[in-house]
């Protein structure tokens, strides 16, 4: 078991009521805070295109943030360092995603140049680049920057970062792949994909290759090995296994329930949907219950795992009562079936579902 204080005792939230009442009262707030000054930094992009990317990246994916600052509820004495970092660096993945699906480019070498900005987000020590140099729209006015160089401040803030900081670039890194090669053109994409899992398939013989991809997709490896240096005196072997707790069935999951209620989205716009490689449904619902299990196993392993338990229904409950699934017969069915037996998934269901249902109204 791992000895880490902070994420033991009463400091951790212990039930789903309470880890939401932290959430809400809390968290969401200086969420809406961050993201109110990036809001008005993106307004004032001058390239049209970056403008436009950045501004249309906060208002459909405001949510990542959102869920990813959760995290600050295991630690609510560093939020004031975990938000803002947590806000930033997912402000960068979902802008370069953005970037990258509607893109005038498909230059794999422009796609890794735009993400290396977020390598050097998470090295306090990197010097700035120009990251859009490969592309025709350039002039950002100094936004992505700007969310780097927050990145760098929060990151050196952290008492025990720098025991964290080599699993937090490994866990980037593999993003920054997965971006490139599901980004480039089509005819070549699954090839470079194919490719790129022969180089670490033997780490992970229980995955599928999609799975694998889907697992680099995740931004919640990152920001749990944040709140674990939030911790003063983190051991570089705790961090080691916290990373190998959470990737890569935790952050499989994540993607692999975003990738399930996008199919009809991603199947009208000729997306790659990482869901589309099982041959039934049948067995599509027989990986994502074998991964939830596995996931819900790893976390144990945790101080605190009820935490960590309660993230995973909640990721659960979070895509399975999001609007799109009720459009989906078929998403609709696996979701029943992943929600069997799993009264707290239920409980965390119906909150989301009201509470998505109020943001709507």
């Amino acid at each position: 078991m791992l000895r880490l204080t902070t994420l033991t005792g009463h400091r951790v939230p212990k039930g789903p009521l309470k880890l939401m009442h932290r959430v809400y009262k809390y968290v969401l707030p200086a969420v809406d805070l961050e993201l109110k000054e990036l809001r008005l930094m993106a307004q004032r992009i001058p390239d049209a295109e970056l403008r436009m990317q950045a501004l249309d990246s906060m208002d459909t994916k405001r949510f990542h943030c959102q869920g990813g600052s959760v995290y600050a509820a295991a630690h609510l004495e560093q939020r004031h360092i975990l938000i803002p970092l947590i806000v930033a660096l997912q402000t960068i993945s979902d802008y370069l995603d953005n970037l990258c699906d509607r893109s005038t480019s498909q230059d794999p070498d422009d796609f890794r140049l735009l993400h290396q900005s977020m390598l050097d987000a998470v090295n306090p020590e990197a010097q700035l680049q120009d990251y859009y140099a490969l592309r025709a729209e350039r002039d950002d006015g100094g936004y992505l920057h700007h969310l780097i160089r927050i990145c760098q401040r929060q990151v050196a803030l952290l008492p025990s970062y720098l025991s964290v900081q080599e699993h937090v670039s490994g866990l980037v890194s593999l993003y920054s792949d997965l971006q490139v090669y599901k980004h480039i053109r089509k005819d070549l994409r699954e090839q470079y994909l194919l490719d790129w899992w022969a180089l670490h398939c033997e780490d992970y013989p229980n995955l599928q290759w999609n799975e694998f991809a889907a697992a680099a997709g995740s931004t919640l490896g990152m920001f749990m090995l944040f709140l674990a240096a939030s911790e003063d005196g983190l051991s570089e072997a705790d961090a080691a296994a916290i990373k190998n707790i959470y990737f890569p069935h935790v952050c499989g999951l994540h993607i692999l329930l975003d990738y399930l209620i996008d199919q009809a989205e991603d199947q009208a716009g000729g997306d790659l949907n990482f869901c589309n490689y099982y041959d039934n449904e049948s067995l599509l619902v027989e990986r994502l219950a074998t991964i939830v299990n596995r996931a819900r196993e790893d976390v144990l392993q945790l101080p605190a795992s009820r935490f960590h338990r309660l993230i995973i229904e909640g990721l659960l409950a979070l895509y399975l009562s999001d609007p799109k699934v009720r459009h989906q017969a078929d998403v609709r069915d696996v979701s029943r079936r992943l929600m069997k037996n799993s009264p707290l998934t239920r409980l965390f269901f119906l909150i989301n579902s009201i509470w998505i249902r109020k943001q709507q109204a």
